[in-house]
């Protein structure tokens, strides 16, 4: 059985192309927290998802990444603290080394130095020199769900993660994400390619004839003249 990520070859990706498949698509956007950052601005990964509630103890997190499988992208629910680091420089050479793509904390990680010498990326609220302080009672469902920002994921979901935030997508939809998001890049950079050469977006999305269309029918919107053109922009 081929990865839903095949289709990615050759695709250089952001999330806002896939944000906006997810949209041209009409399914849910799932985002991870505002303010998620990677340790690095040029850090990019897409995979399944391995979730893993925090509760002030590093023996969930080695029992999540001895569960998952290569490629697989570890997303930490921690409640978006900021009042310690969940993880650190031990956890995040566990994961490299069992061959995990990445890190998502919603939280905040640290040993910064010593996980950017690992090279695994990770993705976080902030830092905290400080470890967990107290223990907390363990979820139920600790290695089974994870919430992150506004979004509850499992297994059965993929996450994609760039400088730009996170973007959560069922596992079984991907490839037609991905079919969709690759389109979307593709007109939008011809879009811009116009751009640069002097042809201006007012222009190649005539709000020339969508301002004439509007002044006769007020309930027409910009959405539905774009829809109308094929255009990428759809919102």
């Amino acid at each position: 059985m081929s990865s839903p990520f095949a289709s990615l070859a050759g695709f250089d990706w952001t999330t806002p192309f896939i944000a906006d498949a997810c949209v041209l698509l009409g399914l849910p956007v799932r985002l991870g927290p505002p303010g998620i950052a990677p340790m690095a601005r040029e850090m990019r990964v897409a995979g399944p998802v391995a979730p893993a509630v925090h509760s002030g103890s590093t023996d969930v997190f080695l029992e999540a990444i001895a569960e998952a499988r290569r490629g697989d992208v570890l997303v930490i629910d921690n409640n978006g603290r900021l009042d310690e680091g969940c993880i650190g420089d031990l956890v995040a050479g566990e994961a490299h080394m069992s061959g995990l793509a990445a890190i998502i904390v919603d939280g905040a990680h640290r040993d910064s130095a010593a996980v950017r010498a690992i090279g695994i990326p990770v993705w976080s609220r902030g830092t905290s020199p400080t470890g967990p302080l107290e223990l907390r009672r363990r979820h139920s469902t600790a290695l089974d769900a994870a919430t992150c920002g506004p979004t509850t994921v499992t297994r059965q979901d993929a996450v994609f993660a760039d400088e730009d935030g996170v973007v959560f997508v069922a596992l079984a939809e991907c490839p037609r994400v991905i079919d969709a998001a690759r389109d979307i890049a593709t007109r939008e950079q011809a879009q811009a390619a116009k751009l640069m050469s002097g042809e201006l977006l007012r222009d190649q999305l005539d709000l020339a004839g969508y301002l004439r269309r509007r002044g006769d029918d007020p309930e027409f919107t910009f959405r539905a003249h774009l829809k109308s053109m094929g255009g990428a922009i759809e919102i």
